[in-house]
């Protein structure tokens, strides 16, 4: 009977004990919860925070960079017994003070506003965001829990937003993406090689942010029920490409780039003009390629906490401004969240986490 059982899984259960599960190195060139590991983690939480106004920034984030070394070795107390499992911590700054390290540094740009957004101040831009991912939905709270004690009275916590990524189905080897709660599948396209990475992905320079990269947090609801009242080849034309394959309509398999200029013997577009896959794809935008890791959502509403990573805010802002005009997904959205920040360089215990910003 224990034959059949998967290594590492409690019966009954089919989730693996998360002290059976490899750890994800948190020092190094890059923060973990990025790239690593390969395939997201399951579970996220998110919290966004305001510093407080006199707090010394430095010292701050480098007493955050220790009690992530802490949280994810297992040491740190507050875990309460918990194993850390494959948990990551990601930890990112606001505009408003990237300006303070450097008025020309990258990161020091707000999003705009754009259609469809009913966005309560509360929940637009922030001075801080801790991104918490592990495949134990348990570890999240606890780790977030943690790394607040830390700031303690130094910040304000402005809004938080849990996620769970669904089945995943492969794109090609070494890489899966999940479906999104409209059945599709999510964040196909990016920069996941490594010569993509160093061109879209990571801040080259200047050396303050080397190593770093820019964050996207948007969360927004989805009209599930408009949404299904489309058959499913409407459904489909929404998106670009087919619902259960992954696959563009252009044609190919789920990794095959989408053919823009194919068009049917009587001259219409395959790939529909209003589609998703069209409006936002990198080459009609003439932007990079962001490397998206978003998380499907059931609190407030059913919907997506979109979180991509570009080392060009344009990336994100020229390609929505596009889709603003004629994306034929945006009526079943509503953004509710909206930020953005400077994914801190990577750290270790020689070179505290903001360092390179902050003394």
């Amino acid at each position: 009977m224990l034959a059949g059982l998967a290594a590492g899984c409690e019966p009954g259960t089919g989730q693996p004990d998360s002290r059976d599960v490899p750890p994800v190195p948190p020092t190094g060139p890059h923060q973990a919860g990025i790239t690593t590991p390969g395939e997201a983690q399951r579970n996220l939480l998110v919290v966004v925070a305001d510093v407080e106004e006199g707090v010394a920034v430095g010292p701050l984030l480098a007493e955050l960079g220790e009690v992530v070394r802490a949280l994810t070795a297992g040491t740190d107390v507050r875990l309460l017994g918990s194993s850390p499992g494959d948990l990551t911590v990601t930890i990112g700054l606001g505009p408003r003070l990237v300006r303070v390290a450097g008025a020309s540094l990258p990161g020091t740009a707000d999003l705009p506003q754009f259609s469809r957004e009913q966005v309560d101040p509360r929940a637009r831009g922030g001075d801080l965001m801790v991104q918490v991912c592990a495949g134990d939905p348990v570890v999240l709270s606890i780790a977030a829990a943690a790394l607040l004690d830390q700031a303690g009275d130094r910040v304000r916590e402005r809004w938080r937003q849990s996620g769970h990524r669904g089945s995943t189905v492969p794109v090609n080897e070494g890489l899966a993406a999940p479906r999104n709660v409209f059945g599709f599948v999510d964040g196909i396209v990016g920069p996941h090689t490594a010569s993509q990475q160093r061109r879209d992905l990571w801040l080259a320079g200047p050396a303050p942010v080397a190593g770093g990269t820019i964050a996207v947090l948007r969360r927004m609801e989805l009209d599930l029920p408009k949404f299904a009242a489309l058959s499913v080849a409407d459904q489909e034309a929404v998106f670009g490409r087919g619902r259960d394959t992954g696959a563009p309509l252009s044609g190919g398999h789920i990794a095959t780039d989408p053919d823009l200029g194919a068009k049917t013997p009587d001259g219409r577009y395959l790939i529909p003009v209003g589609s998703h896959v069209r409006r936002a794809h990198s080459a009609a935008v003439g932007v990079g390629l962001m490397l998206r890791r978003s998380y499907s959502i059931a609190d407030p509403s059913p919907g997506l906490l979109f979180i991509s990573f570009q080392n060009d805010l344009r990336t994100f802002t020229n390609t929505l401004t596009r889709m603003d005009t004629d994306d034929a997904l945006l009526p079943f959205t509503t953004t509710t969240a909206t930020a953005t920040f400077l994914v801190l360089p990577g750290f270790d215990q020689q070179r505290p986490l903001g360092s390179t910003l902050f003394r």
